[in-house]
């Protein structure tokens, strides 16, 4: 029951936003009471840092070339802008949403946390590449992703996705790192 009051909460929470979804919508699309809802999640705060914890995925381990790993990175986002139920980053969502209202800092640790988490990620292989300021760069790299999740929410086109892959591609080989030619130009989201 509580994955099921997660699942439903997180699908809500995304698409609909974290301040229009209150625990009546969730229990009643789950077909439970609010007790029950309450007895695995005892307020809507415990349910929200469980959604977003439930989010806070890390890259999976990959065999392929670090290079190839960061620049996969936004082939990925593409993949996810080009879905018709793309709504930005659960991260950035949430504390735009809870703001002010989230007095302890819970929502903006663990956005905090998923974001450091994934710079860390890009400083990693490019420690692994040998480049020389891989700290600064994992940062500039992290932009280029939150850029191109703002670029396709305002513009509602995957190729910034694309054009954020070129200018990483970019700073890789201006860093030193060998990369192959710019990724084949894809198609815009349908509908």
């Amino acid at each position: 029951m509580k994955e099921r009051i997660l699942e439903t909460a997180d699908r809500l929470f995304y698409l609909q936003g974290i301040r229009a979804i209150g625990v009546d919508t969730i229990a009643a699309e789950i077909g439970i009471s609010k007790r029950t809802l309450y007895n695995h999640f005892p307020s809507k705060d415990a349910l929200i840092e469980a959604y977003l914890q439930r989010r806070f995925v890390q890259p999976r381990p990959s065999d392929k070339p670090p290079a190839e790993q960061i620049l996969a990175t936004f082939d990925s986002l593409e993949r996810r802008f080009s879905a018709k139920d793309f709504r930005g980053c659960p991260f950035v969502n949430a504390v735009a949403e809870l703001g002010p209202e989230d007095e302890d800092r819970t929502v903006r640790n663990i956005a905090i946390a998923f974001k450091e988490s994934r710079r860390l990620w890009f400083r990693n292989l490019l420690r692994q590449l040998g480049v020389a300021d891989a700290e600064g760069l994992a940062t500039q790299l992290t932009l280029l992703v939150d850029g191109s999740i703002a670029q396709d929410l305002v513009r509602d086109d995957p190729a910034m996705a694309r054009a954020a892959r070129e200018a990483a591609r970019v700073l890789l080989a201006n860093a030193g790192i060998k990369v192959g030619s710019p990724a084949p130009a894809g198609k815009k989201r349908a509908g």
